[in-house]
This record gives structure tokens, C-alpha cells and sequence, in this order.
């Protein structure tokens, strides 16, 4: 993450519901959002976000210091660590909704489902401004939202048309390839008899031992025989290596748990 704050070209407020959003453009045209107000918007603790962004691969080759100037719902220190608004999405998705206090939960799905949406629209679509009615206006049955929606509609129903065209000119020789591998997979997935890959049962392995190593520091004993022993038992094998490759995501989910029960790192595998 660098430090050298850059300077953006263009900022603005954008009112979703009964929030401020800011967003920039940089000279580029790409446009960055400040994260750390959003987890202030959402409840959620902005050192957990930061860590969970500098873990991540993507994300934190994406962050950049932008200088974003002070509202009055953004203060303090200019220089806001941002994402690309392409990325915000995923940021907000990685959000363990059932991890955030109650009251935030409906507000957390809401910014997951439209937040990118509506910061797009007012930076590549024109149709938002920083003028706080317009959602409102929008959530009216007036002729002119009607017809404000069924443009909005229209457009993005052309869009997807003109991406599928393009698709199926520049690879419709490699779909019919690319459904049957498809297909492989699928029913290579669903055989309850084939086992996990080896990529697969390293990620069993790791998770293993982070939680045995939790457990020993609590017991000082060597915990990696009671730890297999639970997943041997739970899903009734004798090898890690033999799990069924459909018990595969339920296994992982269940070890992470477990970890996150004994630390506060959020689903690291």
C-alpha cells in the first residue's frame, strides 16, 4: 500500500438511502471508493476490514492513498485509503453478514445488493447527482420515473445483448468445449465416492494445524491427533486425503469455525 496520496479529478456525494457515500475519479477514469467511511456507515470494525484487505491478494494490490476532500459526513485526515469501485463489491461481499450486530444486518445485505449500482450510475451514467431526493423521486410512480426506469431497463437489457453477440462471434467454437468440461466437473463433483485433489487436502491440512496449534497453546500439548481425530470421525474416514470431494466445502467451513471460535481471524482458508 503506498502512502503517496493521489490527487483526484473529480468528487462526489452520492445519498443512498439515509447515507452520504464520496467517491472519486481519478485523472485515469477510474473511480475510487474511501473504505473506512463505509465501515463506519455498516457498524463493522475498521481495523478487522483493514487486516482482511492486507490478506487478501487482490485487494491489497488494488488499495490506493486518495487526498478526498472533507464533507460533512468524511473527516479528519484527507489522505483516505479507497478501492477501485469495481472492487467494492467484492469488499462488501467478504462481510460476514451474520458476523455484524443485528441492526445492521438489513443495511449490510442492502449495501452488498445496490451500493455499486448506484455509485456507477453516478459517475458513468450521469443519472445521480449529489442532490439527496433522487432516489426518492425514483421510488415514485410519476410519469417521469416510470419512464426513467424503463429506459434504465432497456439500456442495460441492450447492454447484455450486445456482450452475449460479441461472445458467441469471438468463441462459439469454444462453448460447446467449454459446457462439456463443464459438465465432467459437475458430475465429477457430485460422485460422493471421488476424492478431494491434493490442492484441496493441503487446504485441510492448514487449517488442521492453525487449530491445533490454537489448542496447544491453551494446553501445551500436541493437539494435531485429537484435531484429525474429530474430522476423521465427524466425516467417517481414516485419511484426511480420502474426504469425498462433495464433503469438501462442508469440512472447510466446519474448520474455520472452529478456528474463528478460538482466534479472531476471520475465515482465513
Amino acid at each position: 500500500m503506498s502512502n503517496n496520496a493521489i490527487v483526484p479529478v473529480d468528487q462526489k456525494t452520492v445519498s443512498f438511502y439515509d447515507d452520504q457515500i464520496v467517491a472519486v475519479r481519478l485523472e485515469n477514469g477510474e473511480v475510487y471508493v474511501p473504505v473506512r467511511p463505509i465501515c463506519e456507515l455498516l457498524g463493522v470494525d475498521w481495523a478487522a476490514q483493514t487486516r482482511r484487505m492486507r490478506r487478501d491478494l487482490v485487494l491489497a494490490e488494488e488499495v490506493r492513498i486518495v487526498a478526498v476532500t472533507a464533507t460533512n459526513s468524511l473527516g479528519g485526515n484527507p489522505n483516505k485509503l479507497c478501492l477501485p469501485l469495481k472492487y467494492i463489491s467484492g469488499f462488501l461481499f467478504g462481510i460476514n453478514a451474520s458476523r455484524v450486530k443485528p441492526e445492521v444486518t438489513d443495511k449490510l445485505v442492502r449495501y452488498q445488493r445496490e451500493c455499486y449500482e448506484v455509485l456507477n450510475e453516478a459517475f458513468q451514467e450521469g443519472g445521480l447527482t449529489s442532490e439527496p431526493t433522487f432516489l426518492e423521486l425514483l421510488e415514485g410512480d410519476s410519469p417521469a420515473a416510470q419512464a426513467y426506469k424503463m429506459a434504465n431497463a432497456i439500456m442495460k437489457m441492450a447492454r447484455q445483448q450486445l456482450l452475449l453477440e460479441s461472445q458467441l462471434n469471438n468463441h462459439e467454437g469454444r462453448l460447446s468445449s467449454h459446457e462439456q468440461r463443464l459438465e465432467l466437473i459437475e458430475n465429477q463433483l457430485g460422485h460422493p465416492d471421488r476424492h478431494i485433489t491434493p490442492d484441496q487436502a493441503m487446504q485441510i491440512s492448514q487449517a488442521v494445524k492453525a487449530i491445533a496449534v490454537e489448542l496447544g497453546k491453551r494446553s501445551g500439548r500436541n493437539e494435531y491427533g485429537g484435531v484429525y481425530g474429530e474430522l476423521y470421525r465427524r466425516y467417517s474416514i481414516n485419511s484426511y486425503k480420502t474426504l469425498p470431494v462433495n464433503k469438501f466445502e462442508d469440512a472447510l467451513n466446519w474448520l474455520n469455525q472452529w478456528l474463528q471460535s478460538l482466534t479472531d481471524v476471520e475465515s482465513p482458508f
